[in-house]
């Protein structure tokens, strides 16, 4: 990780990203003081994917059959 001040930042741009595409960390500072840190957006995650699952999960034929030991609490 290293850190550069806006002005520096401003005139290696380019440089800097390349740095971040590479692994590097980049903080941006504002009078020594950390502001901003450049991340790439390729490490983000990834979106969502339906159905994924689709077939892992499966249910007993007579999963909605009534059941005798609440006959009690039915109406």
């Amino acid at each position: 990780m290293h850190q550069v001040n806006i002005h520096e930042a401003k005139t290696h741009l380019s440089k800097l990203i390349q740095e971040v595409l590479n692994g590097e960390e980049v903080i941006i500072a504002k009078g020594n003081q950390p502001v901003v840190k450049l991340v790439s957006l390729s490490n983000q995650k990834k979106p969502r994917q339906l159905g994924v699952a689709k077939g892992s999960i499966s249910m007993r034929e007579d999963f909605d059959a009534s059941l005798d030991d609440f006959s009690d609490y039915m109406p």
